[in-house]
């Protein structure tokens, strides 16, 4: 579209203004009601061109102007409003002139004004469509499926215009009028051809219409921003203009006009708001109370309906119809009251989230933070608790860690910085993290003061939680490592013990035997010192041999896991018991960390053991395999079970805290076949002695919702 000069808005109000005067002052000189079909008044119509030429030039003179092959342009909304205004006026003035011409008599030009009423009339359909369309951005939208779906919606529209242009007045059923030619401008084409054309471009309508519409639907659902609220602002004065326009099919007739001037007049005051000042009221409580009270209204109307029929049906003998209708108001007053809450709290919702009801939204938190493991899980939890209350399409949620690390959960899509909002998170003026939401409002609607205020104590409420059980991971993992370095050490001293002081010992133990066989003829006094040097260092021998033992299970330096297991078995496979080991890949060769063969050895161990103690067992099995980044030790039987209401012993408890000491887990169930079940989970990378925090290696640990 072509630029327009910056007056021409102010011309275009005052024509309008100036043809709404003139339709005002003919329609007065013609008082007859008796008038053909063919004509009516046309102040209305007129008064409706100057509703949209205001609106207009205002977004013509301080709406945006977008920039077109480097030049700023008039924004397509401005052009279609004032068009749409002048095409209005101009059927107004001709719509009051064909009247006056045909009731006053006076004044020619009856087939003129007959010709731009009824046939141009039909394009002041064009600009609903097209502000639905442009206001967003001011183009035609993108993508393989809008694009087009537009195109042909705006064409499907654009041909009932067109046909009116040339179709037959006896096509359309128009009886004729003295004095005025109805067919000025004939096409010559078979009637039949007219009847198609006719009959497809009337069904047309309608549907072309929802194309736009649900154009706006969708766009008023996307990201947060000004163009979201330009499509919101839209959706409002479409929806009010439909209530407008249904609410006229109860009122007497000659209220259609008026409701459609008003509808118009909505529509593009809705325009200028939206491209001039979307932020003047919240569009999102607008739009919310304003579907609140037509969803209201529509229920009441349907009870009304209904009760006066079935007061008519079932009472009609017994009252009079009067009566029968003040039955059916006192019901409707009823349950307005409560119809009214229900609606308004479901809409509220629907477009505000959980925001006007914080204890719901704080219940809803809680909940997810019980079904909430670790912190980052809760941090998730937290962020779709935020999008779910405020209805916010992206949230990030960032918690500190005590090492100087951070916890960062993100919810939707991604955040650009210069597309986001920061909140502080503080408590006890200490800052705990940061909150991060679109810069244009959260979700559907900006955030009111009390909506800041909610939205801090939630997040307040989470990030300590999420805070807390951040520390109990990072103490879990520190007494991991603790643990593993502990392990560690203690096959470091046992190797030297087993393989440097034991020998050393045992050769000293040799030497003073060989000495005493070396020197038999010894004085006593000599022998009796050899022989208390050969016991201390006996005795000394056997306590190294106790430590050893003690550090470390010998059979697993001696036989590796498995072997150790297996060894534990073969002692165990008595009275009847089979109890065999396996293992998935060579878990000897895998290095696996000290702590985890410990762990392993002691909970498989003490598992074996209970099943040949308590289970009258047969079959026993002992399976290990690496799943991911753990060990995981599985001991199955086919005893007799565990009594659940029995206490649970020391060595089951033992089991569990042995692998809790690595951060890992251990079950024991009773499938439903029978026998018991000890499946433990022991995490390797907990076990690893790296000597830094892990929270150091990765500063920022996200998770993504």
């Amino acid at each position: 579209m072509r630029e327009l000069v910056r007056p021409t808005g102010a011309l275009v109000v005052a024509a309008c203004a100036a043809a709404l005067l003139v339709s005002a002052v003919l329609d007065a000189r013609s008082p007859v009601p008796e008038v053909p079909d063919v004509a009516s008044t046309g102040w209305s119509t007129a008064l409706t061109g100057l509703l949209l030429a205001v609106p207009g030039a205002l977004v013509q003179a301080r709406g945006p102007r977008p920039v077109r092959r480097g030049r700023d342009r008039t924004h397509p909304v401005a052009v279609v409003l004032l068009v749409g205004g002048l095409l209005w006026a101009v059927d107004g003035v001709s719509a009051s002139w064909l009247l006056h011409a045909l009731i006053a008599g006076e004044g020619a030009g009856a087939t003129a004004a007959f010709w731009s009423y009824n046939r141009l009339g039909a394009w002041l359909l064009m600009p609903l469509p097209l502000v639905l369309v442009l206001v967003h951005d001011g183009g035609l939208p993108r993508g393989a499926f809008w694009r087009p779906a537009v195109l042909l919606s705006l064409a499907s529209t654009a041909l009932l215009p067109v046909v009116v242009l040339g179709v037959p007045s006896a096509v359309v059923g128009q009886p004729p009028v003295p004095g005025v030619d109805l067919d000025p401008t004939p096409v010559p084409l078979p009637e039949p051809v007219w009847a198609v054309l006719w009959g497809l471009a009337r069904a047309l309508v309608p549907v072309s219409l929802l194309v736009p519409f649900a154009l706006l639907v969708a766009r008023s659902r996307g990201p947060a921003g000004p163009a979201r609220d330009r499509s919101r602002w839209m959706l409002w004065s479409a929806l009010v203009a439909v209530v407008t326009m249904l609410t006229v099919w109860a009122l007497p007739d000659g209220f259609a006009s008026a409701a459609l001037t008003v509808s118009c007049g909505v529509v593009a005051a809705s325009c200028a708001v939206a491209l001039v000042r979307p932020d003047l009221v919240d569009v999102d409580r607008l739009l919310g109370g304003t579907l609140v009270w037509a969803l209201v209204a529509g229920s009441v109307v349907v009870v009304d309906v209904v009760l006066v029929a079935a007061a008519s049906a079932l009472l009609g003998r017994g009252l009079a119809e009067r009566e029968a209708a003040l039955v059916a108001v006192l019901l409707v007053t009823a349950v307005y009251g409560p119809l009214r809450e229900r609606v308004w709290a479901a809409v509220r919702r629907l477009v505000l989230g959980d925001r006007d009801d914080p204890w719901h939204a704080l219940s809803s938190l809680a909940q997810a933070l019980e079904r909430s493991g670790s912190a980052r899980e809760q941090l998730v939890a937290v962020a779709g608790s935020v999008a779910h209350a405020f209805r916010v399409d992206a949230v990030v949620v960032e918690v500190e860690r005590a090492d100087g690390g951070s916890l960062v959960a993100v919810h939707g899509r991604h955040l650009e910085p210069h597309a986001r909002r920061e909140l502080p998170v503080t408590y006890r003026d200490q800052p705990l993290g940061r909150l991060l939401l679109p810069a244009g409002g959260a979700g559907r609607s900006r955030l009111s003061r009390r909506d800041e205020r909610l939205l801090g104590d939630l997040v307040r409420q989470a990030a300590l939680a999420a805070r807390a059980e951040a520390l109990a991971e990072d103490l879990q993992a520190s007494r991991a490592r603790i643990l593993a370095v502990r392990e560690e050490d203690r096959r470091r001293v046992r190797r030297d013990l087993h393989d440097g002081l034991g020998p050393v010992l045992g050769a000293a133990v040799m030497a003073v035997d060989t000495v005493r066989n070396l020197a038999p003829d010894l004085p006593e006094p000599a022998q009796r010192m050899l022989g208390r040097v050969r016991d201390d260092v006996q005795e000394a021998l056997g306590e190294v041999r106790r430590l050893v033992h003690e550090l470390r299970p010998p059979a697993l330096d001696d036989l590796g896991l498995v072997g150790a297991l297996r060894q534990h078995a073969e002692r165990l496979g008595v009275g009847g018991l089979d109890v065999r080991v396996d293992a998935a890949g060579d878990l000897d060769a895998a290095a696996l960390p000290a702590a985890v063969e410990v762990a392993a050895y002691r909970i498989a161990g003490e598992a074996v053991t209970n099943t040949a103690r308590h289970a009258r067992a047969t079959r026993c099995s002992v399976h290990l395999e690496r799943r991911g980044g753990a060990l995981a030790v599985v001991v199955d039987d086919d005893g007799r079970g565990i009594d659940p209401a029995a206490p649970a012993g020391v060595g089951l408890a033992s089991l569990k805290e042995r692998a809790r000491e690595l951060g890992g887990t251990c079950a024991v169930t009773c499938p439903p076949g029978g026998g018991t079940r000890v499946e433990a989970l022991l995490p390797l990378a907990a076990a690893e002695t790296s000597g830094e925090p892990a929270a150091a290696a990765v500063p920022q640990q996200v998770a993504r919702a």
